[in-house]
């Protein structure tokens, strides 16, 4: 694994601020909604940002939302020239997270179990 500088994760940490507050400052798009931007890695050159998205809603698609900020990585490597004091501003390569939709569901598989442990424990006159 890469030594992981102190620059770049400044870097990453900039750039994933910057970033949160541009989209919801600067994007109109209802795909955009509610994004949540998970993780920020410059690559070691600096050259390329990979950019994790998570969507909060319940129906949210992160996958679509990536697309979405993908079609707008120019813009917002414009206006990330204008806000951050660096000679190079990275290209932005968008990812959809799905952690967090894999979350929701292994809670609800869970929340299930115990809630069917609970009517059999019921049905067989046991407490809990």
């Amino acid at each position: 694994m890469p030594k992981e500088y102190p620059r770049a994760a400044r870097l990453n940490s900039q750039l994933q601020r910057e970033l949160d507050s541009l989209i919801r400052e600067e994007l109109r798009d209802p795909r955009v909604k509610g994004v949540t931007l998970t993780s920020v890695d410059v690559s070691p050159d600096m050259r390329h940002a990979k950019i994790h998205v998570s969507v909060l809603a319940l129906e949210g698609k992160p996958a679509e939302a990536a697309k979405a900020l993908n079609g707008a990585a120019g813009k917002l490597r414009v206006s990330l020239k204008h806000r951050l004091a660096i000679k190079h501003i990275p290209e932005l390569h968008f990812h959809g997270d799905e952690t967090a939709a894999n979350a929701d569901h292994i809670n609800r598989l869970i929340r299930a179990a115990r809630d069917s442990d609970r009517e059999h424990a019921e049905d067989r006159g046991e407490k809990d």
